[in-house]
C-alpha cells in the first residue's frame, strides 16, 4: 500500500501511549530472546590466559574443552555476561533459594538460576509465537483469497469447510495431535499453525469480496491481467491491514497456548526451558517458593498484555471511524 497510508497509521498509533508502551515491551522481549546466549551464560565473552585470547561464548575451543573448565576455573582476565549462569547449570548448594545477590530471581528445585531460565525461555515463547502465526496467516491468506476472489460455489465450499474447522475445540484438537505426534518445539509450532487459520481466512475473504469489484480491479481484468497478478498486486496489499491486527492478537494467543501446553507437559520438552514449563514445575513449591510461580506467571501476563495493547493500537490507527481519524 502507499507509504502515505502507513505513515498516517504510524502517526495515529503513536498517539496511543499504552500501545506505544506495549510496543516497547514487545521490542524489549524480542531483543532479550535474540540476545539470550549473550545475556545468560556460564562461559565468558573474553578469556585471556597464558598469553592467549579466547572467546568461549562464541566458539568452542578444543583446548578449553579438554580442560573441561567450569565457570570458577577460568583463571586470568575474563569478562562474563550479566547473568553468569546457564539455563541448565545446577547449583546444589542453592536449591529452592529465594532472590538474592547470587541468584537475582532465585533458583528452582534443581538449583538452576531462574533468571537465566526466564531469559532463555523467552526465546521459545517469542519463536513459537511468530512462527506459528506466520504459518496460519499464510494458510488463512491463501484459502481466504481464493474464496473471496472467485466466489460462487468455490466460496460456498470453502466457507462451509471453515465453519466445520471452527466447530472443533482448538485446544483439545492440539492436544490430540500432539499426543499422536509427540511433543516438541516443531510439532507445537506446526499444530498451532494448522489449527488457527480460520479467523484470518474469514477476514481475508471478506476483504476480497469487498475489493474484487472496485474500479482498479475491474480495470486490471479489462486489460487482460491474470488472476494471480490481480490477487497479489492489487487486492492483497489492500487487504493486509486487518490481517496484521489479527496476527498481533494471534501472537499473544499463541504464547498463551504454548504456555498452557508446557504447563500440562505437552509443550517444549526439557532441558529446553519455557515459561509454561517453569510455571508447571513450581506446583509443588507454591506454598513457600513464591518466586517460582509469580515470576513466570507475571512474565506471561506482561507479554500477552503488551501484544494485546499493540493490537488494539493498530486496530484504532487503521480504523478510519475511530476517534481522531
Amino acid at each position: 500500500m502507499r507509504r502515505g497510508y502507513w505513515s498516517g497509521v504510524w502517526r495515529e498509533f503513536r498517539k496511543n501511549r499504552l500501545a506505544v508502551a506495549g510496543l516497547g515491551v514487545v521490542l524489549a522481549l524480542i531483543a532479550v530472546a535474540v540476545l539470550a546466549p549473550l545475556l545468560a551464560n556460564n562461559r565468558p565473552y573474553c578469556y585471556v590466559t597464558e598469553g592467549k585470547v579466547y572467546f568461549p561464548i562464541f566458539y568452542d575451543y578444543q583446548e578449553l574443552r579438554d580442560k573441561d573448565l567450569r565457570k570458577d576455573e577460568f583463571r586470568g582476565f575474563k569478562i562474563f555476561p550479566p547473568v553468569r549462569y546457564s539455563y541448565s547449570e545446577y547449583d546444589l548448594n542453592s536449591i529452592v533459594t529465594g532472590p538474592g545477590r547470587r541468584h537475582l530471581l532465585g533458583t528452582d528445585e534443581q538449583g538452576r538460576d531462574l533468571l537465566a531460565r526466564m531469559i532463555h525461555g523467552s526465546r521459545v515463547s517469542i519463536f513459537i509465537g511468530f512462527i506459528a502465526v506466520s504459518i496460519y496467516v499464510a494458510i488463512g491468506i491463501f484459502i481466504g483469497s481464493i474464496a473471496g476472489y472467485y466466489g460462487g460455489w468455490i466460496d460456498i465450499v470453502i466457507s462451509r469447510f471453515i465453519e466445520i474447522v471452527m466447530c472443533f475445540p482448538t485446544f483439545f484438537l492440539i492436544l490430540t495431535i500432539l499426543a499422536l505426534w509427540g511433543p516438541s518445539l516443531l510439532s507445537v509450532m506446526v499444530v498451532i499453525g494448522i489449527t488457527s487459520w480460520t479467523g484470518i481466512a474469514r477476514i481475508v475473504r471478506g476483504e476480497f469480496l469487498k475489493l474484487r469489484e472496485t474500479d482498479f480491479v475491474v480495470a486490471s481484468r479489462a486489460v487482460g491481467a491474470r488472476d494471480l497478478w490481480i490477487i497479489l498486486r492489487h487486492i492483497l496489499p489492500n487487504a493486509l491491514a486487518p490481517v496484521l491486527v489479527s496476527a498481533t492478537f494471534g501472537i499473544a494467543s499463541t504464547i498463551l497456548i504454548e504456555s498452557s501446553l508446557s504447563f500440562l507437559g505437552f509443550g517444549v520438552q526439557p532441558p529446553t526451558p519455557s515459561w509454561g514449563d517453569i510455571l508447571s514445575q513450581s506446583r509443588d513449591f507454591m506454598d513457600f517458593a513464591w518466586w517460582l510461580t509469580f515470576i513466570p506467571g507475571f512474565a506471561i501476563f506482561i507479554t500477552i498484555t503488551a501484544y494485546n495493547l499493540v493490537g488494539e493500537g493498530l486496530q484504532e490507527a487503521i480504523d478510519p471511524k475511530s476517534p481522531g481519524r
